[in-house]
């Protein structure tokens, strides 16, 4: 297994030439197309011949119609446009809301679920960048861009995403596992944490899992990365070798963590996680 082969949803790779970007040419003059509309992390869908679908054409009766929809880019030649809907609003007939969450069991295609990932991002943007952080003053969009123009101060700020790093802990037959209180019982996943101003990723690994479990780790690979629209970060996936010391956790980071034999592993993250790609590829290597 190499990182080149990483399949996972939430990464607009996994559109392939499908979809294009909306930085990538002129606004379309009317929002008509795909609709795009997210609900506290879901996405609502119409049900089609059993398949689910995103509304089409205009937008849909009983939809309140948004101040400026935002332009995602087109998939197979057809626009993209976002908009919310608030949580307390009733969705309307022949329209059902999708979560768009893994831990909560999607059933959304993988082709969804990186379209609303995108458009939950894009919203997250939309409501984090209205003000220069500079300055103050209410910014202008750059043409065919993503990012935002300063109009007294010209500063230019793009979309953040937050790196954050997360690693399977190998010894032999068995791997270090860690779950957090709150999850759902018996479920264990990866060590992760963000990355620090100054810190190359690995140092961030090694650091992660000394302060959250309290291990050594050496030989660290990177395997592959996850955009993460939760609300915007970029998950960077890693397997390391166990190099000493005793598991010591982090009560105000971690619940338990413990050694499972490779053969014997709890119930762990969804398929359309990293966390659950490194586990699957990984742990029984």
């Amino acid at each position: 297994m190499t990182p080149e082969t990483v399949y996972l949803p939430f990464n607009r790779d996994c559109l392939g030439d499908a979809f294009v970007p909306a930085k990538r040419g002129a606004k379309p003059p009317e929002p008509r197309g795909h609709w795009l509309i997210v609900q506290d992390q879901g996405l609502i869908v119409s049900t089609d011949g059993h398949e689910l679908s995103l509304p089409g054409g205009d937008l849909p009766a009983g939809f309140d119609a948004p101040p400026e929809p935002l332009w995602l880019g087109t998939l197979r030649g057809t626009p993209c446009w976002v908009t919310s809907l608030a949580r307390d609003v009733q969705v309307p007939a022949g329209f059902h809301r999708e979560t768009l969450v893994p831990m909560q069991g999607t059933r959304l295609p993988d082709d969804l679920l990186s379209l609303g990932g995108m458009a939950m991002q894009a919203l997250w943007w939309e409501s984090t960048s209205g003000h220069c952080p500079r300055c103050g003053e209410r910014t202008e969009r750059i043409e065919n861009e993503w990012g935002k123009r300063c109009p007294r101060c010209r500063y230019e700020h793009y979309p953040h995403l937050h790196p954050a790093v997360i690693v399977l802990v190998r010894d032999g037959d068995r791997v270090l596992l860690a779950r957090k209180a709150g999850w759902a019982p018996g479920r264990y996943a990866l060590v992760a944490g963000f990355v620090d101003n100054g810190e190359a990723l690995e140092g961030a690994v090694r650091r992660e899992v000394k302060e959250e479990v309290g291990v050594d780790v050496k030989d660290i690979e990177y395997v592959g990365s996850q955009n993460w629209p939760f609300p915007s970060q970029l998950m960077v996936g890693f397997v390391a070798g166990y190099a000493g010391g005793e598991i010591t956790i982090n009560p105000e980071e971690l619940e338990d963590a413990r050694w499972f034999a490779c053969d014997d592993l709890p119930k762990g993250p969804a398929r359309h996680s990293i966390a659950g790609f490194i586990i699957e590829h990984y742990a029984r290597r």
